[in-house]
Formats: C-alpha cells, structure tokens, sequence
C-alpha cells in the first residue's frame, strides 16, 4: 500500500480557499463536504480521526462546521493552519452578505426583489421548523429531555424569558441529571455509516499526536491571554472613540455573548439574537429579520452569518457614519460583529482543543451539554412560531390568513420532511413561486 505523502501548506489553502465558496447546505452539508474531500477523495484524515474531531467540536459553543475545519487546519498545520481554514470558512460569506445585504436595502422596494422574499419567507417557517424536528429527533431520547424542550419553550413563548436564563437553567439540571439521572443523561456519540474507508492516510487513526496537540497548561494561558487582548482591544477602542452605548460598541458586547451561547448551532441563538437585536435595541425590523434568515440560508458559509447582515442593517440604517456613510457604517458593523461573533471559536479550538479532548466521554461535562441541546429544541420552536406569526399573518392574528404563503410553506414543510429535498431547491423553487404571485397580482 503506498504511503501518502505529506500535506502541504498551499495544497490545504487551495482546499479551504474553494470550501468557502462551495459550503452550502448547512452544517450537515458542509460536513458531508469535508467528509467526502478530505476522507474519501483526497485521503488527509481517517475515518475515525475525522468523526472524532466531529464529536469534539459538536461539544463546544460555536458551528461546528467552521469548528470542524479550524481543527483539521490546526491538526495538520500548526496554529496558522488552523486560522487560515477557519477564516477562509468565512470570509466568502462576509463579503457576499455584505453585498447581498445593501442591494437588500437600495432595492428591496423593488417588485421582482419584494417577489423573490415573498416566496423566500414561507420556506423559511418550513426550515427552522424542519430544525426543530431535525435537532429533537436526535436529541429527545427519553422524557426527561422531552420535559426540559417543552419547559424551555413554555419559558421563552409564555413568559419571554431570556435566553441565557434558559440555557443556565438546563445546564443546572443537566449537572444534577448526569449525578442522579446518568443513563438519561449520557451523551450518544455513536455515529451512523462510520466504517473506515480503504487505503492509507496521511493523519491515520495510528498517528502519533503532534507535539502542538499536546496539551500544555502553558500554551493553554498563552493563548487565551492572546484571546483576551483579540477581544478586548477593539471592545476598549470602540468604548474610547464612541462610548459604550453606541451601537458599534453594544453590537461588540451583545454577539460577544451570543458567541458563547450557540450550543446546538445557529438555529439555537437566533431566539436570543432576535430578542437583542429587534426586541431590545431595535437595530432592525421582525420582517427584516426573516429577510436576513433568508439570504443567510442562500449564502456559503456557516448560518450564523446571519449576524453579519444584522449587523450590517442596523449599522447602515441608523447611519452611524452620518447619511452619506451608509454602506461603509454597515460594512464595518458587519465586519466587527463577524471578528467578535467567531473570535472564540478559533479559541476554543487553538487553546482549548487538548483539553476537551482529554474530557470526552466524561459525564459530568457532557450531561448539562445534552440537557442544553434539549432546551434548544425547544426555543428553536418558539423562533418557528414566532416566523409563521409574521409571515403567515402579516396583519395580526386578528386579520386573516395570507394563503398563498401558508400553500408555500407548507410546500416547502412537505418537501423537507417527505421527500427530505436540500434547503437551497427548497428557497429556488419558493423565490420563484413567490415571483409568478407577485406579478400574477400586478
């Protein structure tokens, strides 16, 4: 059997340069991605040594995907190659929701752009519904978890309670259910058609770990001190020059915490982004908000860009440059909210990493993230609900149905949950319905 040659650094920058710019689908799509490019085709990482970076990364806050690249970059490239992977996972969807998102807002008034985000709307009910089932039906295992979904959403639809208090509440009884509940509470790592492939690798399951995947108490320090002054330079600089209620500054501490709350992936920290970003400071519109879903799921990159165009609405509607300043106020608002959004995940994996390696299959870690990921079932509901509300009764429950876009989405529900169709035929097929309703009508 020949024996794969090593990797090289401009080999592995052309692979996450293209990913960038080919990783739709979601997390399971990107994932499917990198399986099939760097296990199947080109034979960098094992089977094994693969799904196990997967468990690792799906433990942390963070999407996993972009997760999953930073760690295969780090593991084969040191600390740069993990940032490199990492960004270039990003960077493609930055520039392009930037883009996106100010033809959003010169020209959304426009017919065939109001058509297009017509058809686009319902679908999106559909997919975060979709979430919701696709999440819980993995991780309600048994009543317990059943009991804490149905709470968790109970919290957030009756009483609006905040998000964090939400996700600390489960994490508490998930502590208590892996000492008194263990076997309700253990996590399932265990993963479907995960047979190793044939032929050598060049990291194999039999690769010593390299000496920069040791962990070290040290570097463990060194970089999080790095992390912290990462993230505290440019939070104090925006405090100096702008003060700490502008919203430049506000956006920086606000996704700063939502960072840290995306356990379960982007689906799980929408709820708290939309009761931040349009309940509590009202940086842009409900309407506006299923807008950006939209073009976020029609975009490369982790769904969680979605921030980017948050970001980038309400630094250009508020104008934080001044009128004439509109696209530059929102391109850097965009740009600071994606640096303070995925700052700790490339931290949790370059500093991080070899520490929650050695904790894996550890119950008292694992069982309050199980009881998290079953709360977030149930606020991924909410959000669900919440969308349905404002699209399908665009005038108040008190009006009546809009009908067409209720045949949409439950179109697009049959479609996901029948015939199991990707997300981006899905929002195709739904833009161009909602263009034929719009100039039928004209």
């Amino acid at each position: 059997m020949p024996i794969p040659t090593p990797i090289r650094f401009r080999d592995a920058l052309r692979f996450w340069l293209k990913l960038g710019f080919i990783s739709f689908g979601g997390p399971a799509g990107q994932i499917s991605i990198m399986h099939q490019e760097l296990v199947e085709n080109r034979r960098w990482i094992s089977e094994r040594r693969f799904l196990h970076a997967l468990n690792y990364c799906m433990l942390l806050p963070g999407p996993e995907a972009q997760q999953l690249a930073t760690y295969i970059g780090w593991l084969m490239h040191r600390s740069w190659g993990g940032i490199i992977a990492g960004a270039l996972f990003v960077l493609p969807s930055l520039l392009i929701l930037i883009a996106l998102t100010w033809l959003y807002l010169a020209f959304g008034e426009l017919a065939v752009v109001a058509g297009v985000f017509y058809g686009i709307k319902p679908a999106v009910v559909a997919i975060v519904a979709h979430a919701a089932w696709r999440i819980g039906s993995r991780a309600l295992r048994n009543g317990w978890l059943w009991s804490i979904a149905a709470t968790s959403f109970l919290a957030i639809f009756v009483f609006n309670a905040p998000f964090p208090g939400i996700m600390l509440g489960a994490g508490l009884l998930g502590g208590l259910g892996g000492r008194f509940l263990p076997s309700a509470f253990a996590i399932e790592t265990t993963m479907h058609g995960s047979t190793d492939a044939q032929g050598a690798c060049v990291i194999d399951d039999h690769s010593p770990l390299p000496a920069h995947a040791v962990f070290s108490a040290r570097r463990l320090l060194w970089i999080a001190a790095i992390g912290l002054l990462l993230w505290a330079a440019p939070m104090a600089s925006l405090s100096a020059i702008y003060g700490w209620e502008h919203t430049l500054t506000q956006m920086g501490w606000f996704f700063t915490k939502a960072a840290l709350l995306t356990f379960g992936g982007a689906y799980a920290v929408l709820p708290y982004v939309y009761q931040g970003a349009v309940m509590h400071y009202g940086w842009l519109s409900p309407t506006q908000m299923i807008d950006g879903l939209a073009l976020g799921e029609t975009t490369p990159g982790p769904l969680i860009m979605v921030v980017a165009f948050v970001a980038f609405v309400g630094g250009y509607v508020q104008a934080v440059f001044g009128p004439e300043q509109r696209f530059l106020a929102g391109a850097v608002a965009a740009t600071l909210v994606t640096w303070f959004t995925f700052l700790p995940s490339f931290l949790f994996i370059l500093a991080g990493g070899p520490l929650v390696e050695s904790t894996r299959g550890n119950l008292r870690f694992t069982a309050p993230l199980t009881a998290i990921t079953a709360a977030v079932v149930g606020v991924i509901l909410n959000l669900a609900v919440f969308f349905a509300g404002h699209v399908l009764w665009p005038v108040g429950l008190a009006g009546a149905i809009d009908v067409p876009a209720a045949l949409i989405a439950a179109g697009a529900a049959w479609a996901l949950f029948r015939f199991r169709r990707g997300v981006i035929e899905i929002i195709a097929a739904s833009a161009v319905l909602g263009l034929m309703l719009r100039y039928s009508s004209l």
